[in-house]
């Protein structure tokens, strides 16, 4: 529910520039990077690849980002295009108005110890990625209740 509700914050302050804070996070990253394939992107912003290819293909729907040439034909690199600079110089600002917005309310103290955690629970997921969940050994097989 909460990062439901911090998504919504950053939506609607990012709505003029016509990102969602999702699109915006892979623009910045581009824009920083310079261009990146799908995997870079997936590992930088921890992102599953489903989800990292549908917004991909819509900031390249609307002509944001542009395919790169690469050598390895297999490798799907993107880049910002003139006009995703331009959507991105529109975007920075509001991104840290709701920024600020957010700090504002939590304080730097509170931000910096939420920031800690949350980097510690990325770090949990992004290893869990890609590996089977083992349940517990104490855990209930076969899906049914644990007796009481």
């Amino acid at each position: 529910m909460v990062t439901r509700a911090v998504t919504q914050l950053y939506d609607d302050v990012l709505r003029p520039s016509g990102l969602r804070v999702t699109q915006f996070s892979i623009l910045a990253t581009l824009a920083h990077l310079g261009e990146a394939n799908l995997r870079q992107l997936e590992n930088r912003l921890a992102v599953d690849q489903t989800t990292l290819t549908r917004s991909i293909n819509r900031l390249e729907r609307d002509g944001v980002i542009e395919r790169a040439p690469h050598p390895d034909g297999r490798i799907k690199a993107v880049r910002p295009t003139a006009k995703g600079r331009r959507v991105l110089a529109v975007a920075w600002p509001l991104w840290a108005l709701a920024q600020e917005t957010v700090l504002g309310d939590l304080g730097t103290r509170t931000w910096a110890d939420v920031r800690r955690r949350l980097t510690g629970l990325r770090e949990i997921a992004v290893e869990r990625r890609g590996r089977r969940w083992r349940q517990p050994s104490s855990a209930p097989r076969g899906g049914g209740r644990r007796p009481g």
